[in-house]
């Protein structure tokens, strides 16, 4: 059996649809993942996918295409070729799965299943309605589930991704403490001179702290690693960077894609949660981790890029102090 798992946002949501993806390949002889552009370099490390179809949706992201730019026809083409026999379409608690139901049904797809609170007429041939208060991976296990793929005997339903490389080279041996200052979104990050001021407390405390960031962010890393952190700015792609995340100690970022990378590795997180969207549902997932920001600040579940409140409180209140606090209480 050919199955498509559909997961069309960012980085860190692909990651979260780990589990589910491991449970359809328990049963399909060929998994292919539809995705978006942020969520390719995620998609390519689950295990379980044995191909990535990449497609800009108008209706997902910051930025979308126009419905002429995105070229649905085309995507119907390729989706028709492939001739998939099932299909898994996730998306987060406040997506409706039914616009990419129907290009599926379009498509031809024979069998299809989401999470969906709208009626779907016959868009849908599997129907679920996620409980309440399930975490984002748990919700899309869940929908796997309800389709009839039940995860292998022995999975635990943690995330996880292929075996990352050895990065000795780049951050030096023994211990440490990475620190990840970017946010996808600007509501979700922490100042950068609260990360400079908690990457030297970290090192006043003995730590060797290892500061990453993407390539357009190598003059933030630059200005938070001082002279304290060692910078990787701009020098990991996403499966070098699993390989830093995996060796470190604890990692300290945002609600952001490394987050859910750290704990796809199985390393504890000090997470600086902005409330703007519900940390029950997108905390990391399945390893020890500390929840830092005010949850009940006035921009909680806002689902804001920006942060709607001035001054930022629900973050401005965290201390490095309070950061250091946190990666001794995971050690």
């Amino acid at each position: 059996m050919k199955a498509l798992v559909v997961r069309l946002d960012s980085f860190g949501d692909v990651l979260l649809a780990g589990p589910a993806v491991r449970a359809v390949a328990a049963h399909c002889s060929h998994v292919a993942m539809l995705c978006g552009p942020r969520g390719e370099p995620a998609a390519r490390l689950l295990p379980g996918v044995d191909e990535v179809l990449v497609w800009e949706a108008p209706w997902e992201g910051f930025d979308p295409p126009s419905v002429a730019d995105a070229d649905v026809a085309g995507l119907l083409g390729r989706l028709r070729a492939a001739a998939f026999d099932t299909a898994l379409v996730l998306t987060s608690f406040h997506q409706s799965p039914l616009p990419t139901a129907l290009l599926l049904r379009l498509a031809g797809v024979g069998r299809i299943g989401a999470d969906s609170v709208d009626h779907a007429g016959r868009l849908l041939d599997v129907r679920h309605r996620r409980r309440a208060g399930r975490h984002e991976a748990e919700a899309a296990l869940d929908t796997a589930v309800a389709l009839g793929f039940l995860p292998e005997p022995g999975d635990d339903g943690r995330l996880r991704v292929l075996p990352p490389p050895d990065t000795v080279a780049l951050t030096g041996p023994g211990p440490y403490v990475v620190v990840h200052p970017g946010a996808s979104a600007p509501a979700r990050a922490w100042g950068a001179d609260r990360c400079a001021a908690a990457v030297e407390l970290l090192a006043d405390a003995g730590h060797r702290v290892v500061v990453t960031g993407g390539p357009g962010e190598t003059e933030l890393t630059r200005s938070v690693s001082g002279d304290a952190g060692i910078d990787l700015g701009g020098r990991t792609d996403p499966r070098v960077l699993a390989g830093v995340l995996r060796l470190a100690d604890v990692v300290v970022c945002g609600n952001t894609g490394p987050a859910h990378l750290a704990a796809a590795v199985g390393t504890p997180v000090v997470s600086l949660f902005a409330p703007v969207v519900p940390a029950e549902r997108w905390a990391p997932y399945g390893v020890p981790s500390v929840l830092l920001g005010n949850q009940r600040a006035p921009c909680a579940d806002t689902r804001a890029r920006d942060c709607p409140v001035p001054g930022h409180p629900c973050l401005a209140e965290v201390s490095a102090e309070d950061v250091v606090g946190a990666v001794q209480k995971l050690l």
